[in-house]
């Protein structure tokens, strides 16, 4: 079972299309599914003018799935439900902390340890008392829940690890991006939490997806063993670049399966140009 599941925040690019085109003849190689997901937790950017063109754009490259199509913003409880088995388990905390609070912190220690997605959490909130944290949730303070990753990984028992098929076997390291957000304060989840609960709940078996994704595998896994989920078998693919060697990205137009369709580009030529280059 391979999945797509692209955000709704603009119009898919060469980039979304290799990964679907890659998922879907994976599936059909193997006579499995691919299924779509559509992961909309961002209800401020995510809109359903983007929601039909994933559809229309994915219809136009040859690529059918199976009905209904599930889509995140429907299921918070799924992720309430989650966040609470964490929180049972002594692995969640509240963090009342403003992005300003942040930046103050490291700033004030002169440094701070960085991963691939900037500084690390330096976990102001994690070890505020039982008392001050209700204190705060009871005068209402906006708060996020975060991952107690120390937390988290005494409880894993065993190698933690998972099968990449480009790289092998891979031991994860999950300080490398901290204590991450499981929920934020606008949204009851996050990116890490609806993702694997989601791969849980639909069975993926595979999951074929840009490298720039390969460092959030390292908490992916931690949370599948927290939860009691099946780790899937990875696949993060090299990233289309464009002639310059930037990577696709949303706002560049040029390059959307829209404009291209537009502009004469057959379903069949841009399928042959991106499988040519390999997975």
């Amino acid at each position: 079972m391979t999945r797509f599941a692209p955000s709704p925040t603009g119009r898919l690019h060469k980039g979304h299309a290799y990964s679907a085109l890659l998922a879907n003849a994976r599936a059909r190689a193997e006579g499995g599914q691919f299924i779509l997901r559509i992961e909309d937790i961002d209800t401020t950017r995510c809109k359903p003018e983007f929601v039909d063109g994933i559809y229309e754009d994915l219809a136009w490259l040859g690529i059918t799935w199976p009905e209904p199509v599930r889509r995140q913003s429907e299921h918070f409880a799924d992720y309430q439900a989650a966040l609470e088995a964490l929180k049972a388990k002594g692995v969640a905390y509240p963090c009342f902390c403003t992005r300003k609070d942040i930046e103050a912190e490291i700033a004030g220690a002169g440094a701070a340890p960085h991963g691939p997605d900037g500084p690390i959490y330096p976990g102001i909130c994690r070890d505020l008392s039982a008392d001050e944290r209700e204190a705060k949730i009871a005068e209402g303070t906006p708060h996020a829940w975060r991952l107690d990753l120390a937390a988290a990984l005494a409880l894993v028992t065993g190698p933690l690890e998972w099968q990449d098929e480009l790289k092998g076997t891979i031991t994860a390291t999950p300080e490398e991006l901290g204590d991450v957000v499981l929920a934020r304060k606008d949204t009851p989840t996050s990116y890490h939490l609806s993702v694997v609960v989601d791969d849980g709940l639909q069975g993926i078996t595979h999951i074929i997806r840009g490298e720039d994704l390969f460092h959030a595998t390292h908490i992916h896994v931690v949370l599948q063993r927290l939860l009691g989920l099946a780790t899937p078998v990875y696949h993060h693919h090299g990233l289309m670049l464009d002639e310059h060697g930037q990577r696709f990205a949303k706002r560049n137009k040029s390059v959307t399966l829209e404009s291209l369709r537009e502009a004469g580009e057959s379903p069949e030529a841009l399928k042959r140009n991106l499988l040519s280059q390999g997975g």
